[in-house]
């Protein structure tokens, strides 16, 4: 990015979005209106606002991490790239925080439009999400709890309530797949606190993998893969074999993967890794969906 990026411009905003991390919201949405039309209870109107919402609520979410950031004068631009749009000066605080909660409006409309397929408790839901958008950043995951709450609200959450919105019920097969979309996502999750690991434990960002140390973020990023993998396998006893067939594709994929974060093990380099990171949970993804669809 060579060029000026004009304050508060439109290409400043499509920055601060940072749309490659949109596909997190993504994936557990397709899978769970796959898994819909494999039980013969698709319906794309309830499917379309939750993908919506997610995404939504992903993008605030992203406001959000980007304002507390530079609040705190945590300038990740040299590990992230050009996305941190306050600590580049793209886009004012002041505009950064009146967006976030703009958007945070704008997907609670929807989540309300959601109640027509859904109940009231979809309502609990949404405000749960909300939370967790301003307290992760704030709060929850200086505590250590990132790993957790990407797991709920990356996987089981966005799976159980797309597949209920549609079915009116949620299967022992939705609960599946919302734990093997949250831990690929939560992989993410992971090669960024690796990589992160010194910094966050200056700055007091308690995560898994400061307490536990370096050795432990190494098999955590391993062996949750293969988690997220083996949450697979149930479906295949439930009816649908090709979903354990094409998942499998999914193992050596992350493996290579893994092999590669512990060969680098810190530094920038490690951002390559959260590229394939970021592809291998679209691969599991796509695997997996397609498999319910056969």
């Amino acid at each position: 990015m060579g060029d000026v990026v004009k304050q508060n411009s439109f290409r400043a905003w499509i920055l601060a979005v940072r749309p490659k991390t949109l596909s997190g919201a993504c994936v557990p949405v397709v899978v769970a209106s796959s898994l819909a039309y494999a039980d013969y209870v698709f319906l794309w109107q309830p499917a379309l606002l939750c993908l919506m919402f997610a995404i939504l609520m992903q993008i605030a979410a992203n406001f959000v991490n980007d304002y507390y950031d530079f609040l705190r004068g945590t300038d990740r631009t040299d590990r992230l790239g050009p996305e941190r749009a306050c600590s580049m000066g793209w886009i004012s605080p002041s505009a950064m925080k009146k967006a976030a909660v703009i958007v945070m409006i704008v997907a609670c409309g929807l989540g309300l439009a959601l109640l027509q397929w859904g109940q009231w408790w979809f309502v609990a839901v949404g405000i749960a999400c909300v939370l967790f958008a301003w307290l992760y950043t704030v709060v929850l995951s200086y505590w250590g709890w990132g790993d957790v709450l990407v797991l709920v609200f990356f996987g089981v959450v966005p799976v159980c309530c797309t597949y209920f919105a549609q079915a009116g019920h949620i299967t022992i097969n939705s609960l599946f797949c919302g734990l093997a979309s949250g831990w690929v996502i939560d992989l993410l999750l992971i090669v960024n606190n690796y990589r992160d690991r010194d910094t966050d434990k200056i700055s007091g960002k308690y995560t898994l993998i400061v307490r536990m140390g370096e050795r432990f973020g190494r098999f955590q990023y391993l062996w949750t893969g293969v988690l997220a993998w083996a949450c697979c396998l149930p479906l295949g006893i439930n009816g649908h074999v090709w979903v354990v067939v094409l998942t499998s594709a999914f193992l050596p994929f992350h493996f290579i993967v893994w092999r590669k974060m512990v060969t680098i093990r810190q530094g920038k380099s490690l951002n390559s890794v959260l590229g394939k990171t970021s592809a291998g949970m679209l691969l599991l993804g796509a695997l997996l969906s397609i498999g319910l669809l056969l």
